[in-house]
Parts: structure tokens; C-alpha cells; sequence
């Protein structure tokens, strides 16, 4: 047998047994965790006033305890792109805003915790009506080694529960906000 037919034989045989190797590898490997949470819940004000209360920088004035430090733009406003960091029970997490459109409603951030789980949370608002808007938030999260699946676990069951809290918080920021009007 030549070289060359020998050199074919074994290119054939790698490619018949390396997909089977390279499976047997991946099986190996710990399951990483994913869950996706999706919720909806109705803003009670008309869409140009709830659309920009889900960027970063206005989302400040009603997300209990959410303080933002923006990287990019400077100054600070929002707008796709926006990049920040954000502490939440001591771990520093990085943001980046990767839709911010207001004509077709969606609003989407992506973050990265402690190198173990990254997070998209995935918004769309729609009018309801001249004084309302639907809100449907949806929380996907992956862990990015296995020291994460508890990490992922754990945000996705509070995830579960949050469409109450987004309802309160920006439901009653947006009372509190109309009643400042009419006091003018």
C-alpha cells in the first residue's frame, strides 16, 4: 500500500471515529443549567411614558435599589449600546443594552455574573389602549461552568415571582409620578 492511499485510510477512519470521540467528550462534561422565566404584566400609563422606564438610566427611578454605572455613553442616558456595571449583593455585574427600539417596542439587556452565568432578559412592550401598556419580560439564564447551575437555579426561581414586583414598582412609581403632575 502507498503512502498516499495509506494517508486516506487513516483520514477516513479519524473522520468516522472522531465525531463519535468528540460526543463521547461532550457527554462527559457536566449539564449546564438553562431557564427561561417569562412574564407580563400591564403598565397603566400610555406607551411614550412606559417605554423609556426601561432603559438603564430612567429604570433608575423606579427599580427599588438598581444603581447603574455607566460605562458608555457619557454622559449617561440610554440608548442601544449602553454599557454598565451594576453591584447587586456584592458581586459586580457587567450590562450591555443590545436593543433599545422604541418603535417596535423591545428593550434587551445582556449581563455577565462572576464569569459563572450569563443572563439576557428579553422585553417587549405594546400599546393597550391610549392609557396603557402590556409588558412581557422574559429572563434567560445559562450557566457558563457547573459552579454556576446552582446560580441559575436559584435566579430562576426568584424569576418566578417577579412579575408582581415589576407590576408594584412601576405601577406605583407612575401613581406617585401623575400625582406630581397634578400637584403642578
Amino acid at each position: 500500500m502507498n503512502s498516499v492511499h495509506a494517508f486516506t485510510l487513516l483520514a477516513m477512519f479519524a473522520g468516522a471515529v472522531a465525531p463519535s470521540w468528540s460526543r463521547a467528550q461532550e457527554s462527559a462534561k457536566p449539564a449546564l443549567e438553562h431557564a427561561r422565566t417569562e412574564f407580563d404584566f400591564t403598565a397603566r400609563a400610555p406607551y411614550e411614558e412606559v417605554f423609556p422606564l426601561f432603559g438603564a438610566y430612567e429604570e433608575r427611578k423606579w427599580a427599588k435599589g438598581f444603581d447603574p454605572q455607566f460605562l458608555h455613553p457619557s454622559p449617561a442616558h440610554d440608548q442601544q449600546g449602553m454599557v454598565f456595571t451594576w453591584n447587586e449583593d456584592g458581586t459586580s455585574n457587567t450590562w450591555i443594552n443590545t436593543a433599545f427600539d422604541v418603535a417596535t417596542g423591545h428593550v434587551q439587556y445582556v449581563y455577565v455574573v462572576n464569569d459563572k452565568m450569563i443572563t439576557l432578559i428579553d422585553i417587549h412592550l405594546a400599546r393597550s389602549g391610549s392609557k396603557e401598556t402590556r409588558v412581557t419580560v422574559a429572563y434567560e439564564r445559562t450557566a457558563l461552568h457547573s459552579e454556576g447551575n446552582q446560580l441559575v437555579t436559584q435566579h430562576a426561581a426568584a424569576d418566578r415571582n417577579k412579575d408582581k414586583e415589576w407590576d408594584e414598582m412601576i405601577n406605583g412609581y407612575l401613581r406617585k409620578a401623575a400625582g406630581d403632575k397634578s400637584a403642578k
